[in-house]
């Protein structure tokens, strides 16, 4: 079984990123063949700032070896390293239906939230399509905001097989864990930069504890018993406390006589430390100059190897060799 991911280096990660996508990937490393890049392509579409992009680069794979990625496990590459991918994306555009691409919500989501329209945006699932059907993938964890992509990705993979024969491409399946498919951010929205309402993994303890403190509640009185459904602050509380501790807050919003303060600080304590592991292997690996450019740089010829292999399958069934 071949899994692969892909992360955009478009900033901090948040906690969104890591449950939808990086805690998935890390678990799966011994599951099967793990594939996962930086997709530094598609951070294009909404960003072009050349110094920020290479530091997002790189910040970012600093970030995922500091979660549990091992280079000796997956292989760990730049988008951009595996030329290809962009040669499979325009033989894909050209069996792609535009009206695919119209009913997807991520693009009017993006454009309602003030990114600029442009084409790449707009063909974002095409490339996405190009990323996973490149190396053969199988499985593909992603948040469910992704999933309505994967299943383009699986579209374009039947109307490939159809128009130039079965076995041109590998239909992929996604992984979606439910219980954390949609990571609720500090407004109650989906967490996502798109939104500004992202909790960072890494940063200065005293300012991401006072982010959590911002979080929106109601005005229910200290006394009176608060509401568990729709609770921002449980639904979060719940990704990083242990089930008792979890319980405990249940109760005591039921019970009454505790403020939405000391819920907070129960959450921004359990949060600090789930992280802290993975603060200390940053540390490490930062420390390390030359390391990130070598874990990249081997990925990269692995993933070069595999995606040359798929590429001469594909453009001797579509007819260009």
């Amino acid at each position: 079984m071949r899994i692969l991911t892909g992360l955009q280096p478009s900033g901090k990660l948040h906690v969104g990123n890591y449950f939808g996508a990086m805690e998935p990937a890390v678990r799966l490393q011994d599951e099967g063949e793990a594939f996962y890049f930086i997709a530094d392509y598609h951070a294009m579409t909404s960003s072009q700032d050349p110094k920020a992009l290479r530091e997002n680069v790189r910040e970012l794979a600093i970030d995922f070896l500091a979660c549990g990625l091992d280079p000796k496990r997956a292989v760990f590459f730049r988008q951009s390293a595996v030329p290809e991918v962009n040669e499979l994306a325009w033989i894909l555009s050209t069996i792609c239906p535009m009206g695919l691409l119209s009913k997807c919500h991520s693009y009017k989501d993006k454009v309602a939230n003030g990114i600029s329209p442009n084409h790449a945006l707009f063909a974002y699932p095409v490339l996405m399509a190009a990323d996973i059907l490149l190396y053969d993938s199988n499985k593909v964890p992603v948040g469910k905001d992704q999933k309505q992509h994967l299943e383009v990705t699986r579209d374009l993979a039947v109307k490939l097989n159809e128009t130039y024969g079965e076995g041109t491409a590998v239909i992929p399946d996604p992984i979606i864990r439910e219980d954390t498919a949609v990571v609720a951010g500090l407004d109650g929205q989906k967490m996502s930069k798109s939104y500004n309402n992202t909790l960072p993994i890494f940063g200065e303890e005293k300012s991401l504890k006072k982010l959590i403190m911002k979080i929106i509640s109601d005005s229910t009185p200290v006394e009176d018993p608060k509401p568990t459904e729709g609770s921002t602050i449980l639904s979060l509380y719940k990704l990083f406390a242990r089930e008792g501790d979890y319980a405990t807050m249940i109760a005591d919003h039921e019970s009454g006589g505790f403020g939405y303060g000391d819920f907070k600080k129960r959450l921004a304590e359990a949060y600090w430390d789930y992280f802290a592991p993975m603060r200390a292997r940053r540390e490490e690996i930062s420390a390390d100059h030359g390391y990130v450019d070598e874990v990249l740089a081997a990925g990269a010829l692995r993933a070069r190897e595999e995606a040359g292999m798929v590429m001469s399958r594909i453009r001797s069934a579509v007819g260009l060799r």
